[in-house]
């Protein structure tokens, strides 16, 4: 991966973890912090699921299914990270 493709995948991510904590349902106890650090590591591990699946990740255009894929990372991300975020705050109180 390029120097170039990082600093987008960094971008990219912060609006995927954004966009995943919006489409998931319910509340997620986790900040907003948090939910940007998912969806950075949810936009770099989807583009390499995307490719491992096959999904052409550098075409000329956007690159919806990679999209696809890297929302759905994040959607699993945040909630994952929600649900252990949760129980460990209540462990403290």
């Amino acid at each position: 991966m390029t120097v170039t493709g990082f600093i987008t995948a960094i971008i990219i991510g912060l609006v995927i973890g954004v966009i995943a904590r919006m489409i998931l349902p319910g509340r997620q106890s986790i900040p907003i912090w948090l939910t940007i650090v998912v969806g950075i590591v949810a936009a770099l591990l989807g583009t390499a699921l995307a490719r491992a699946l096959g999904i052409p990740t550098t075409t000329s255009g956007v690159d919806w299914m990679e999209l696809l894929v890297q929302v759905l990372v994040a959607m699993a991300g945040v909630a994952l990270v929600s649900g252990m975020y949760g129980r460990r705050r209540g462990l403290r109180h």
